[in-house]
């Protein structure tokens, strides 16, 4: 199974074209990408609204469920992200979710609380905090790969989840 993740785009559509046209299993889109929402990308993306996002029609959270995980695909501002992962813990807790993907802080990283991954692809066009521009890859069998990579396909960070 992949999954790739990308967040905080903020009205580039290049890059979010270019992320739509590799091969996955599914492709979310964390919020604040500034396209429409009938922008012809979002066929092979799903997307959430992030605080940038004008358009109302983007959902809030998105809940899917990809072979025997539970995912919620949310921005990360409504659950104050910038400070804790609880609320978005209890978040996940109540939709029973085995992977939280994120953004709004335009940080990559990803831990694991009791079982479950959360992910925060960073941000391929305005990264902080001296990062490097990225977004994210899940692959996973029985174990799994979260990768960071730059927009020209390079690795950044790799995160190794025993017994996914």
């Amino acid at each position: 199974m992949k999954i790739i993740v990308l967040s905080d785009t903020h009205g580039d559509l290049e890059t979010v074209q270019a992320v739509s046209a590799m091969p996955a299993d599914a492709i979310f889109h964390c919020g604040d990408s500034e396209l429409t929402h009938d922008a012809a990308v979002w066929e092979k993306i799903s997307t959430v609204r992030g605080n940038c996002d004008r358009e109302r029609q983007f959902p809030d959270q998105v809940v899917q469920r990809l072979w025997n995980k539970q995912i919620l695909v949310v921005h990360g501002h409504q659950h104050d992200c910038h400070r804790s992962l609880l609320p978005l813990y209890y978040e996940a807790l109540e939709k029973k979710a085995d992977i939280v993907l994120f953004g709004h802080t335009h940080l990559y990283g990803a831990e694991m609380k009791d079982s479950i991954l959360f992910l925060n692809p960073g941000s391929p066009v305005l990264p902080r905090g001296g990062k490097e521009p990225t977004y994210a890859i899940i692959e996973w069998e029985q174990d799994a790969t979260v990768s960071f990579v730059d927009p020209h396909n390079e690795l950044v960070d790799t995160l190794q989840i025993k017994n996914f």
